[in-house]
């Protein structure tokens, strides 16, 4: 069985774990699945709104798929997340994919 499958069989025995959802969303990003991983994050930050990662992978994911309406929301969203949680490090990282897409 390949990465993808091991992940979506993963995912499929316990839809709530974030960690094997995020492993799936970059697998698909690696695959060039845009669609695919962009699903992935946004399930992930719905049901854990504080899984950081998922915002920046999800506005590149987004930003592939030529939807900068929704990356340009996904990153202010983790942009106010990082800002609530003070971590400054990933709010800058989202704060320059932001300025990047205009």
């Amino acid at each position: 069985m390949n990465r993808l499958e091991t992940l979506k069989d993963l995912v499929r025995q316990n839809p709530a774990d974030a960690f094997a959802r995020y492993g799936l969303g970059m697998e698909y990003a690696r695959a060039g699945d845009f669609a695919a991983a962009a699903a992935e994050y946004k399930s992930i930050v719905e049901a854990h709104p504080e899984y950081v990662a998922a915002y920046y992978q999800g506005g590149q994911a987004l930003e592939h798929l030529g939807r900068s309406d929704e990356a340009r929301e996904f990153y202010r969203q983790g942009i106010a997340l990082t800002t609530r949680l003070g971590d400054f490090h990933a709010r800058d990282q989202l704060q320059a994919a932001l300025d990047l897409l205009g």
